[in-house]
């Protein structure tokens, strides 16, 4: 009895692990190929000239 207390908690263990690698197999994450190169800065990667809060300057 002992053991099946041990055993079942450590299948149920490896039938959850199984099912996410599953999943993942599955499923695979939509957005895995719209990441930044990791060399390139946040603020680098966008083109604005000033801050959005900026007024523009009078003529």
């Amino acid at each position: 009895m002992a053991m099946l207390a041990v055993l079942i908690p450590l299948l149920m263990l490896g039938v959850v692990l199984v099912l996410g690698r599953y999943e993942e197999l599955l499923l695979p994450q939509e957005d895995a190929g719209r990441h930044e190169p990791a060399g390139v800065p946040p603020a680098a990667a966008t083109s604005s000239p000033a801050p959005a809060g900026t007024p523009a300057p009078s003529p």
